[in-house]
């Protein structure tokens, strides 16, 4: 049975409340901090609930010039958002934290990116869900088995064949993942 979302409009709020998944990655400044705050920030917008937020990891940047490793995590939310909205906010609470967008793949003191809304395939000029480049990498894949082992990314097995994210870090290099048990990020209440 298809999904009535397969076909929401990006800028369509959805019929109610939806599943998606955020991943954070800083590299500059205080990156606990940023980490931390940005999962405050994201549950102080009306039309989205923080659920849950994964153990943080520390990786090696992919791709880009010579810069930190970041300090990665993942945050399953609930909204009640249309996909644009959602990425407006992640938007929003990055450039809270001094994001400055220049060089592509360089440092940052926050990231935030829309990796899957519910079971969306969709793009625009500014949103590709999910994000393209999600099923590769494993600093987002390794937290987010933690937080939730039945998750699934939607076509990541090719059109309309989702896979479960546990079964795509089975080929995928994990090793560079360093768990950071000193970080602990917290779902606000």
């Amino acid at each position: 049975m298809t999904s009535p979302l397969r076909h929401l409009d990006l800028d369509e709020d959805p019929p109610g409340p939806v599943p998606a998944v955020l991943a954070l990655g800083s590299n500059l400044g205080d990156r606990e901090a940023a980490l931390a705050g940005a999962v405050t920030e994201l549950a102080g917008y009306e039309g989205v609930r923080v659920r849950a937020v994964s153990p943080v990891v520390e990786t090696a940047p992919v791709g880009g010039p010579e810069q930190p490793d970041y300090l990665n995590a993942v945050v399953l939310v609930t909204t009640a958002l249309s996909p644009l909205a959602l990425l407006a906010v992640c938007q929003q609470v990055e450039t809270e934290y001094g994001r400055r967008r220049g060089v592509r793949w360089g440092p940052r003191t926050l990231d935030v990116d829309l990796i899957t809304y519910a079971d969306l395939v969709a793009r625009c000029a500014d949103l590709e869900i999910p994000h393209p480049r999600a099923a590769s990498r494993a600093f987002v894949l390794v937290p987010w088995a933690r937080t939730d082992p039945e998750a699934v990314l939607p076509d990541a097995a090719g059109p309309g064949r989702p896979a479960r994210v546990t079964d795509l870090l089975t080929g995928l290099d994990t090793a560079g993942v360093r768990w950071r048990e000193d970080v602990e990020l917290r779902v606000p209440s």
